[in-house]
């Protein structure tokens, strides 16, 4: 695999190519120059070498293709319509038996002439995530696709925010910085039919492209409030946001703060604990589930997925049978019908809804 990667990488920055402003694809015969870009086939997107905002650097990158008034083909990497790169128009040589091309879903792949993909840049995302791109495991492939954040607007860099699949338990999206948890998703599966691309500055955004200025346009964003932010009032505990006069932590019925202390100063962060003794059983003592409504689930790394044809008296009972089970709900999988999820362990990041 590593040897593979090596090659590609070769094949890619250091084999010759050649690009045409009229073309999507490049062979071993051709070069590619600073200023030749590679343009899909309907127009949708173009590759080629640029200079983010003030920096001196030289990158590879793809883009959504633009044009001006007068026809002349413009590369934006910003929305503010600043920084360009501008195409040549070099011939093209007869095509070898491997091409990279660049399709009109912005990937870029090295495909043989029988079809076979090589390799493809929708395998190594960047900040941004578009339609028919997989983030997650790749076990067969020996990949895990995930996106990182810039460094500055500047700088495309590695930098401090990454969004990744964490696979434990019932899987979910995190937006970590660095190893911190800083938001999360709501458990698999997911359906991404958005673009959306990390921010240097820490937030999750959806864009949406508009023809008529040839600007992206924010249509979303995470984490929004405190109670997007991973864990913030603590474990066995709820986040309800509202105004700024109401502290929007409290403690799941039957628990209370753990330091009342810090809750009288509106700090939540070490959440909540059970009313009777710690070290006293509720196992199979009589007591049974409350009903908490309206609520986005708690962190699901150490829940487990239980039979999808269960029903609420057997998913109760399931849990009931293990005393390490602190809840459990009925969650409806799009495609699939209501399946049973049980927690383990500590309840984190529940969030209440209005």
């Amino acid at each position: 695999m590593n040897a593979e990667r090596l090659f590609l990488y070769s094949l890619l920055l250091i084999l010759h190519f050649i690009s045409c402003a009229s073309k999507d694809s490049i062979n071993t015969t051709k070069i590619i120059r600073d200023g030749d870009v590679l343009i899909s086939k309907g127009n949708s997107f173009a590759l080629g070498f640029f200079s983010p905002g003030k920096s001196s650097n030289r990158y590879l990158g793809i883009w959504v293709l633009s044009f001006d008034e007068y026809g002349n083909l413009i590369l934006y990497s910003d929305a503010s319509r600043n920084v360009s790169v501008w195409s040549t128009n070099v011939s093209g040589e007869e095509a070898d038996t491997s091409v990279a091309k660049l399709l009109d879903s912005g990937n870029f792949v090295v495909v043989q002439e029988s079809g076979n993909i090589l390799w493809q840049s929708f395998d190594y995302p960047t900040h941004y995530v578009l339609p028919g791109m997989k983030l997650g495991l790749d076990l067969k492939k020996g990949l895990d696709r995930f996106l990182t954040s810039w460094r500055s607007a500047d700088d495309p860099g590695i930098g401090d925010y990454s969004y990744r699949v964490n696979p434990s338990g019932s899987p979910q999206i995190f937006l970590y910085k660095g190893e911190k948890r800083v938001w999360r998703t709501s458990p698999w599966p997911w359906r991404p039919q958005r673009r959306l691309l990390v921010d240097y500055s820490g937030f999750v955004k959806a864009v949406k492209w508009h023809e008529s200025d040839g600007q992206w346009r924010e249509t979303w964003r995470a984490p929004r409030s405190k109670c997007d932010s991973y864990g913030w009032c603590g474990p066995y505990s709820t986040c309800e946001p509202t105004d700024a006069n109401k502290f929007e932590c409290s403690c799941l019925p039957g628990f209370e703060p753990r330091n009342p202390s810090d809750w009288m100063l509106r700090n939540g962060s070490t959440g909540c604990v059970r009313k009777r003794l710690e070290s006293s059983s509720v196992c199979r003592s009589g007591e049974g589930f409350l009903k908490v409504e309206i609520v986005f689930l708690p962190d699901t790394s150490a829940a487990v997925w239980l039979d999808m044809d269960m029903s609420h008296a057997d998913c109760e009972r399931e849990c009931k049978r293990n005393c390490s089970c602190s809840a459990y709900a009925r969650v409806d999988i799009p495609d699939k019908g209501t399946g049973c999820l049980t927690w383990y362990g500590d309840l984190v990041d529940a969030v209440r809804y209005c």
